[in-house]
């Protein structure tokens, strides 16, 4: 599913989310759309509006405050397409005048087959801030590192926090999905100086999966 509907400014998201929820809540049991789901997205734009609050005044604007500001902003996305895929995109009862209401692009009825791809993200790490892992993905060959092969919406980041490292990957036992790299963990303090093991792949517009990356393994700062 693609994500080019969220505006990319943190003010014109927060204006998209408001707008969504607002319409969105008296139609709930229309769309067959979970209230727990809509009140986990209603507590997720609290978080962020408050930390986007304290990351844009100057006298709380800190690097932890913006960092906390774009992990709130990636978990708020994140649930936001995902509802959307399962509950929304295809649901019959959604009309195109739903769509364009609660800020979603009106696709064609008919969907093209999305090819499934061939080979594993390339990918940067990023260990320069105390308690936080980034993962740069993009496509493999690709000559500025960023971008998605064509008919990926994103990437299935898969990780765990372990002195041993693993050998299969069905052994990393948290995962998700992320559509804009980079992917940013957020770590606790008594877990610095661990080791984090993760591998990605590919997730095309229909959520068939391309192969695992191998392995991979940084100490959290």
């Amino acid at each position: 599913m693609p994500s080019h509907y969220l505006p990319r400014k943190d003010r014109e998201f927060l204006a998209w989310v408001v707008n969504f929820l607002k319409y969105l809540f008296p139609s709930l049991a229309k769309f067959n759309f979970p209230e727990s789901e809509y009140d986990t997205l209603t507590a997720q734009r609290d978080d962020f509006a408050q930390k986007l609050e304290l990351a844009e005044e100057p006298a709380t604007r800190t690097k932890p405050a913006v960092q906390a500001k774009n992990t709130s902003r990636k978990l708020l996305e994140k649930t936001i397409q995902q509802d959307v895929k399962e509950f929304l995109i295809f649901n019959r009862a959604v009309t195109d005048e739903d769509r364009d209401n609660l800020g979603l692009p009106i696709y064609k009825t008919t969907r093209t087959p999305s090819k499934v791809a061939g080979e594993s993200p390339d990918m940067d790490v990023d260990s320069s801030t105390i308690g936080h892992i980034g993962i740069h993905f993009f496509e493999k060959g690709s000559h500025h590192r960023k971008g998605k092969p064509e008919g990926q919406h994103g990437v299935e980041i898969a990780w765990v926090v372990s002195d041993v490292r693993p050998t299969r990957w069905d052994e990393l036992t948290h995962s998700a999905i992320d559509t804009n790299s980079p992917y940013v963990l957020a770590f606790e303090n008594d877990q610095r100086g661990k080791t984090l093991h993760f591998a990605l792949r590919w997730e095309n517009t229909r959520g068939e999966k391309g192969p695992w990356s191998e392995i991979s393994t940084v100490i959290i700062p």
